[in-house]
């Protein structure tokens, strides 16, 4: 059995409470468990601060890629075109979606540690009048840049177009006000900042866009509309759920409350974020992203110099307790450490003192 920890941007280090929950099996038919699935649904309203005369969460099956095509495949229809706006592998991932489903889209890319530019999305915005849909990523875990959302929301709300928010790495760890910013649909997956297992997402949707979806759906087990309509009825899921990780979403969710909700862990999170960066620049081991555009969930760095092994470092880390990710950057060399998940200021402080030692006597 291995005891290291996972300093990753999901699946990530859980609690053991979290992870008894799943010793239990529970029947999806069984009025309990669909008490836990309505339950959880309005938590996750309460969180996004959507009120629930006015939005809905539905639960999906499957990883944060099947959920995000759920909603891409449902929300857009054949007559819609949808605007992408890309920085990052996870942002480039919607716009091959959109090219397998066959749908209509334009994609307006920057570099993967530059912001989008508001008047170059303005400008597209009021040259292409088909466009009706808006998609970003908020956190693009390629990098960790942390996307501004407000703009994009002001600007969907200005040309009125759906806005569609990729959340998988934020929610649950940034404050995102669902309805103030006018977000149509916000996606996020149990295993990233609320602290769950891997085997499902969510979806924040605005009920009145939601419905207007019915029959638009590609695909029998992604129809977001028909999960919905299933899911609201009393619970049920449409197809078998994963109801060991439901389960123990429900656990994360109460644990979430427990630590102080949302501020709470943002706050552990960015603590954590901001003593690795501080440490490993010491190191002279400096990170891809600037702090102003840095987010507290994964921090991407460049590789010290041109000696300098993934491999070798990798395995030192993991032997010593704690599991890192390597970079997705094609141009740079990098790696990524997480900062989310059952992580706290002791942890970071170990790790970093494991990669001093590397440094000092290893990587010589």
């Amino acid at each position: 059995m291995n005891t290291y920890k996972l300093l990753t941007p999901g699946p990530l280090t859980t609690t053991r409470t979290v992870k008894e929950e799943m010793l239990l099996d529970r029947c999806t038919w069984d009025v309990d468990y669909k008490g836990i699935t309505q339950k959880i649904r309005s938590q996750l309203l309460e969180f996004a601060a959507a009120p629930k005369d006015a939005y809905t969460t539905v639960l999906m099956q499957g990883s944060g890629t099947f959920v995000v095509e759920s909603v891409m495949t449902t929300a857009i229809a054949g007559s819609d075109k949808v605007l992408i706006v890309t920085n990052g592998a996870y942002g480039e991932r919607i716009v091959k979606m959109a090219r397998y489903s066959g749908l209509n889209y334009v994609e307006y890319s920057v570099a993967y540690n530059e912001f989008p530019e508001e008047n170059d999305i303005r400008r597209i915005l009021e040259e292409d009048q088909q466009i009706t849909h808006i998609v970003m990523v908020h956190c693009e875990t390629t990098t960790g840049i942390l996307n501004p959302i407000e703009m994009i929301s002001n600007l969907a709300k200005e040309f009125d177009k759906t806005l569609i928010i990729d959340a998988m790495s934020s929610f649950g760890g940034i404050d995102i006000n669902v309805a103030e910013l006018g977000i149509d649909y916000l996606v996020s997956s149990a295993n990233k900042c609320i602290q769950g297992v891997p085997g499902f997402g969510f979806v924040i949707a605005k009920i009145k866009k939601l419905v207007a979806c019915e029959g638009n759906a590609r695909s029998l087990s992604l129809d977001l509309y028909d999960q919905w309509k299933e899911m609201d009825k009393d619970g049920k899921w449409r197809y078998t759920s994963p109801t060991h990780v439901v389960a123990a979403f429900a656990k994360a969710l109460e644990e979430l409350v427990e630590e102080g909700g949302i501020p709470a862990r943002f706050a552990r999170y960015q603590q954590n974020n901001r003593l690795l960066r501080e440490r490993l620049e010491k190191m002279n081991i400096h990170a891809y992203i600037t702090a102003e555009k840095q987010s507290p969930i994964i921090t991407t760095f460049l590789f010290p110099n041109e000696q300098f092994s993934f491999e070798d470092f990798y395995s030192y880390v993991k032997a010593k307790g704690y599991v890192i990710y390597p970079g997705k950057l094609t141009d740079v060399d990098t790696f990524r450490i997480g900062n989310i998940g059952e992580i706290y200021e002791e942890d970071i402080r170990e790790l970093c003192s494991i990669i001093e030692n590397y440094m000092k006597v290893v990587a010589l």
